[in-house]
Parts: structure tokens; C-alpha cells; sequence
């Protein structure tokens, strides 16, 4: 226990590794968080899409700083809060832990760090509570056309898009005007 009378949790990280639906494509690092010897959780983070609109509005940066610094955000693709825990607040609780974590690994790792965190939630299945509890921003809503769209049409589910800057001075590194 740690000195607050809690289970202190653990984080193994660990980068390269299958995955049971598919391989990140490009930079990505999985997590799973321990407490007591078992596991909790598992997160998964990979390069940022490309192109998102409410995301690129929000952080005011051309199409040339998008492509220049496409890589300084890390975006959320698994959480899964394994079916036995039953921890009140827990979801938030690691999110704010990989908050804090996230971007010392990826520039261990990948050599440059992270400023910004991205999430979609589906609001026909999700609420994304624990990303609102912890602080994450709704920043707006995808087109329904993913990554591949050829007929300029919704074909999938609108999801919410949610963020979370790691540096108040999140913008001017994204925009690429920091010094």
C-alpha cells in the first residue's frame, strides 16, 4: 500500500507485440496496469489519423504544421477495463496516469515527445465518462467517412472526438511556433 492506505498500481509497457484484432500502423505503445499481481487494464496509443476536422480546427494549425507535427499526438485506440474490476473511478484515475506517462515513453522510444491525446467515443454505445471525469475535451464529432473514404459519403457511425492537451503550450508546439 502506498502512503494514502491505496494499492499502488503498476504499468508494463511494452511496444511491438500482436494484437487480437490488428497491428497499429506506425508509432504506438500498449500498457496493461497492475495492482495485487493481477491485471487491470489494458491501453493502447498510436500514431495520430491524419485528418480529423474538430481536432485541427481546435488546435489552429495549417496544413503544412498538421503535416510537420502529425506525430506530437498520440491517439487512444484501446482501453479496456478487464471484467472483474470493480474499481469506483479507476477509468479516470489511469487516464490521468497516462497522462502523465505517455509522453517520457514515446520519446524513449520514438525519440520526440507528445502533446496532445485524442480519443473518438461512439455516443450510440458510450457516454465517455472517464475521459470527461478526467478532463478530456469534447473537441466535436468525425464525418461518419473514415481514413479511406473514396465517395465522400458517411458510411460509418459519427463518433465524438475528445482531447487532451499535456502542455498548456500545446498549440504553439503543434503549430510549430515554440520556441
Amino acid at each position: 500500500m502506498d502512503a494514502r492506505g491505496s494499492t499502488p498500481l503498476r504499468f508494463l509497457q511494452f511496444s511491438n507485440t500482436a494484437h487480437y484484432v490488428t497491428q497499429p500502423v506506425g508509432e504506438h505503445l500498449k500498457y496493461v496496469a497492475w495492482a495485487q499481481g493481477r491485471p487491470l487494464a489494458c491501453l493502447g496509443w498510436s500514431s495520430a489519423p491524419r485528418h480529423l476536422g474538430s481536432r485541427d480546427r481546435f488546435i489552429g494549425w495549417s496544413g503544412q504544421a498538421r503535416r510537420r507535427n502529425i506525430r506530437l499526438i498520440a491517439y487512444n485506440t484501446r482501453f479496456l477495463i478487464l471484467p472483474w474490476v470493480q474499481v469506483p473511478h479507476l477509468a479516470s484515475h489511469l487516464l490521468s496516469r497516462m497522462a502523465r506517462r505517455l509522453s517520457p515513453d514515446w520519446e524513449r522510444i520514438y525519440g520526440h515527445p507528445i502533446y496532445f491525446l485524442e480519443t473518438f467515443v461512439d455516443p450510440e454505445r458510450f457516454r465517455g465518462t472517464c475521459y470527461r471525469a478526467a478532463n478530456w475535451v469534447v473537441l466535436g464529432r468525425t464525418t461518419g467517412r473514415g481514413k479511406d473514404d473514396q465517395t465522400h459519403r458517411p458510411n460509418r457511425s459519427l463518433k465524438e472526438v475528445l482531447g487532451y492537451p499535456l502542455t498548456p503550450r500545446f498549440r504553439q508546439f503543434l503549430q510549430g511556433v515554440a520556441e
